[in-house]
């Protein structure tokens, strides 16, 4: 499975964006989906997640209500809409697949692939 994580950029504090991650070399439908983030100087954190099915999403406090985990099964396709941006979301969003469909984890030694990050950068 190779993830192509796109659609960073730069936004005010209190926009939006919307990342998406690309899947190819195999069908994602059984996997369950993450995003973490890594900000400047600090460890990789857990942002959200969904099952394979999409009956189940899981996110963490500091984004919870802003954020959206989505995906579409059929474009191979998972999004991650970030509404009400802060500047303590500032990072490098990264994808992630886990085979065992364990979307209930937030630790990022349960997924095996990653994308290659992308920045998101909220100014003040």
């Amino acid at each position: 499975v190779q993830l192509q994580a796109s659609g960073g950029g730069l936004v005010q504090a209190g926009g939006s964006l919307r990342l998406s991650c690309a899947a190819s070399g195999r069908i994602l439908y059984t996997y369950a989906m993450a995003w973490f983030r890594q900000a400047p100087g600090k460890e990789r954190e857990f942002v959200a997640s969904m099952s394979w099915s999409g009956d189940r999403t899981y996110y963490a406090d500091p984004v919870k209500g802003r954020f959206t985990i989505s995906r579409d099964n059929a474009k191979n396709t998972v999004y991650l809409q970030m509404n009400n941006l802060k500047p303590e979301d500032t990072a490098v969003y990264s994808c992630a697949a886990d085979r065992r469909n364990r979307a209930y984890s937030r630790s990022d030694s349960t997924y095996a692939y990653w994308g290659q990050g992308t920045l998101v950068t909220v100014s003040s």
